[in-house]
């Protein structure tokens, strides 16, 4: 009798020695997952998108959603232009309307760009086939993803190291950005052209306790992403004494066409010569 339960005790000790080997080499394998993610250095950001994002830059393994938005394409250009002039590779997908001139001019190194318009009714999985090799990938949804298909594509970027930025929504992103409060600068009274755009960016994080907001000009003068100086306002007119110019619902092809026309004084010339 003695020796059946010697043999029993033996067997039973084996067998939670076998399932504690079992538990620490799941634990390592999981500590090894979320040790590549969190240990992997941050992507680049401008400085001023920099403060507000968790980690001070785009986390690899994450997904980052864009809230809808007249300004949320320039926000993504501006997301993307770090990493790509750091010598990562970037992929858009879905965005048939986005441009390479505006992409350069907020930054983005074109020679690392790849673009695909239309990626027809399969657009999932041609976005994750992307990035399986390119490190950065945007890409607007046609429509809803379910919570499977979006946990399957976490895996393969926390595997992949990479970053997945939506315009629209994505079940359990990292982080949302939205742009609100926008307004131009540089028209004055009859005279002047716009030359920038301040915005407040806000970024919601379940790793922030509060939201993070931030004003920033996008774009600059010069093209890029940078911190309005204090004053004046970049909603300030050109000459002294003249009122600012907001409109919130500016578009970006009014502002262009705005920048290429003449300005109203010298229209008003041209039309008194006549």
């Amino acid at each position: 009798m003695r020796a059946i339960m010697g043999a029993q005790r033996a067997e039973t000790t084996a067998a939670v020695r076998d399932r504690l080997a079992e538990v620490h080499r799941l634990r390592a394998k999981v500590e090894q997952v979320q040790g590549r993610s969190l240990d992997a250095p941050a992507l680049p950001a401008f400085p001023a998108l920099a403060r507000l994002l968790p980690g001070g830059g785009l986390r690899p393994g994450s997904v980052y959603t864009l809230a809808p938005g007249s300004a949320s394409v320039s926000l993504l250009l501006a997301l993307l232009a770090p990493p790509s002039r750091a010598g990562s590779w970037c992929g858009v997908v879905g965005m048939p309307h986005l441009g390479a001139e505006a992409a350069e001019r907020l930054g983005v190194e074109l020679s690392r760009l790849v673009m695909i318009p239309d990626p027809g009714s399969r657009w999932l999985a041609v976005t994750a086939t992307v990035a399986e090799v390119l490190p950065v990938v945007a890409v607007r949804p046609p429509g809803r993803v379910a919570d499977a298909e979006a946990a399957r594509f976490a895996a393969r970027l926390r595997d992949r190291d990479g970053v997945l930025l939506v315009q629209g929504s994505w079940p359990q992103a990292e982080a949302t950005l939205s742009v609100s409060a926008p307004g131009w600068g540089g028209l004055g009274r009859g005279h002047g052209y716009l030359d920038a755009r301040e915005v407040t960016v806000t970024v919601t994080s379940r790793r922030l306790s509060t939201p993070r907001r931030g004003r920033m000009l996008l774009p600059a003068p010069g093209g890029v992403v940078d911190v309005p100086a204090a004053a004046p306002a970049v909603g300030a007119g050109s000459a002294p004494g003249v009122p600012a110019v907001r409109r919130d619902d500016f578009s970006a092809r009014e502002a262009l066409s705005a920048r290429e026309a003449l300005p109203v004084r010298e229209a008003l010339s041209v039309r008194e010569a006549g």
